[in-house]
């Protein structure tokens, strides 16, 4: 396997904490660091840091809004984390959720698919330092170019769930970023993404022998994302729809503790990697071995292992 991504920053740190963690990850054996931005740092500011803390890494948010920032000051940001990373940083975008982008923003969440793709196809130009003058489907953009354009104008890669948006990123993008899948549905997703373009993953990795354990916090995290629309949507189409069908009716009915309870074991179990580190880094290679481009672990505490510990024991060097 080439590539090993973690997600920071790591959950229980600040980011001043961070550095020496950091530093040290292309000794272990990491390549990559992806940030992410729900309702805790935003996606920039990591990597900004990580840039800086260990000039090995590749960099790359998964994912950046497409809604939640105008396009011109995504291409400027962009910009900025290029020519802090040079050829070392990804722009990942996306759609993110009803959830982030209309209850927490109070934007409209209309068109998803052409929102990012009018994206894609605005940064594509500005990042090339082009005088951008266009009238797109979801928004207009009357004769922007950035003062510095990246020397390499960095890949864009796409959040994709579902068939349209893969092939979109398949056709337009340099990749697509997805998650919250096991290993076996590496393959469905390939099927409509192709087997050449980079697939990238956010793999929710708990490194504890005690099952219980992995499987409660796993249950928390799954209800609070699968009844998301977009989420439910990708695990229908996946062909969990059915056992994941009581987990949301007892959510819209209001009953959480009954959400909870009826997520079967083994929903649980393809969607959460635990098991000890050794385990934990096996089932990642399996990921890898049904086509996973890069997998980037995110570390759900769990085992008693601190965050440092947990990177350490997960490493692919370990």
């Amino acid at each position: 396997m080439s590539r090993w991504g973690l997600t920071i920053p790591l959950t229980g740190l600040s980011l001043a904490e961070h550095q020496e963690i950091v530093t040290s990850l292309p000794a272990l054996g990491y390549t990559d660091a992806w940030s992410a931005e729900t309702n805790g740092t935003d996606a920039f500011t990591p990597l900004a840091l990580a840039s800086q803390w260990a000039p090995d890494l590749r960099l790359g948010p998964a994912i950046v809004p497409v809604y939640t920032r105008g396009p011109a000051l995504l291409a400027q940001q962009a910009a900025t984390l290029a020519d802090l990373a040079p050829g070392r940083f990804v722009m990942g975008i996306g759609t993110s959720s009803d959830t982030i982008v209309e209850r927490w923003n109070g934007i409209p969440f209309e068109e998803p698919y052409k929102r990012t793709r009018d994206t894609l196809r605005f940064l594509r130009r500005a990042l090339s330092g082009e005088k951008v003058k266009e009238e797109y489907d979801t928004f207009t953009v009357k004769g922007f170019k950035l003062d510095k354009a990246p020397d390499t104008p960095p890949p864009i890669v796409l959040a994709a769930l579902r068939p349209g948006m893969l092939r979109l990123a398949a056709r337009e993008a340099d990749g697509a970023i997805t998650n919250w899948l096991a290993p076996k549905d590496v393959r469905t997703v390939r099927s409509e993404l192709g087997e050449e373009p980079e697939l990238i993953a956010r793999l929710f990795v708990c490194p504890t022998e005690n099952a219980d354990e992995a499987r409660a916090i796993g249950r928390w995290m799954i209800a609070a994302y699968m009844t998301v629309p977009v989420y439910r949507a990708f695990h229908e189409w996946l062909g969990r729809g059915e056992a994941l069908k009581a987990m949301n009716d007892a959510w819209a009915a209001g009953d959480r503790k009954k959400a909870l309870d009826v997520i079967p074991d083994e929903v649980v179990d393809d969607l959460i990697v635990h098991g000890s580190p050794e385990a934990c880094r096996a089932r990642v290679r399996e990921y890898a071995e049904n086509g996973l481009t890069t997998p980037v672990l995110a570390i759900v505490p769990g085992g008693g292992l601190s965050s440092a510990d947990a990177v350490r024991a997960l490493a692919p060097n370990a």
